[in-house]
């Protein structure tokens, strides 16, 4: 069967016009110390994720690529009244409402990290293009072409991909640099996402693509 690297995954994210997304790899999303670790969610699947888009970042680097981090960070004041309400009716508390405050340990990045350079992309609803100047910045760059990788997959990650799609950029998911806290949600995600936005590949092929060997 034939796959990306077959098809000239290289040539397609080239480095010039291609930025590494890494979606809110963040404690409270990630740490067993942060806000979902402390409540009892099992945060376990993300840990190969991170250490996928680490490598990941590592290679973006060497081969001269954008590095993008985009980051929760809410407050008080940019708190959802819908998100607040729905967990409400749900009976399910407030915990929504404190995730990722600015400032405090549970937003800082856990995993790959930013260098200087990278941008830093803060948002306060899940989609990384919404309310924010996401989209500005990497035309500024020149930029046409995503990789992405993230927390959570049928989330963030989902809702940032179909924005990207949806404003015309060329877009590659790299499956086990995701994660969801259920297997189910972060399969069907990944499929749905294939299916209508997103060319779905692995760490090991954009490495590969990466490294050299496929830019020619």
């Amino acid at each position: 069967m034939t796959g990306p690297a077959d098809m000239g995954l290289g040539n397609w994210i080239d480095p010039c016009r291609t930025a590494l997304l890494i979606v809110d790899m963040q404690a409270d999303f990630a740490s067993p110390n942060g806000a979902l670790g402390r409540a009892g969610v099992d945060i376990s699947a993300t840990s190969a994720a991170l250490d996928a888009a680490g490598r990941l970042a590592s290679a973006a680097r060497a081969a001269g690529a954008a590095l993008v981090f985009v980051a929760l960070r809410t407050a008080p004041d940019s708190d959802s009244a819908a998100w607040a309400e729905r967990l409400r009716r749900r009976g399910q508390g407030e915990l929504g409402g404190g995730l990722c405050r600015a400032g405090e340990a549970g937003a800082a990045f856990v995993g790959p990290v930013p260098d200087a350079d990278d941008l830093i992309v803060a948002k306060t609803r899940y989609s990384g293009f919404f309310g924010t100047d996401l989209d500005a910045q990497l035309r500024r760059r020149g930029i046409d072409t995503l990789v992405i990788c993230g927390l959570t997959t049928e989330c963030c990650v989902d809702s940032t991909v179909r924005d990207a799609f949806q404003l015309d950029y060329h877009l590659f998911l790299v499956g086990d640099a995701c994660a969801a806290y259920e297997a189910d949600l972060h399969r069907a995600a990944l499929r749905a996402l294939e299916i209508n936005c997103a060319i779905l590949v692995t760490t090991d092929q954009i490495v590969a693509a990466w490294g050299g060997g496929d830019l020619g």
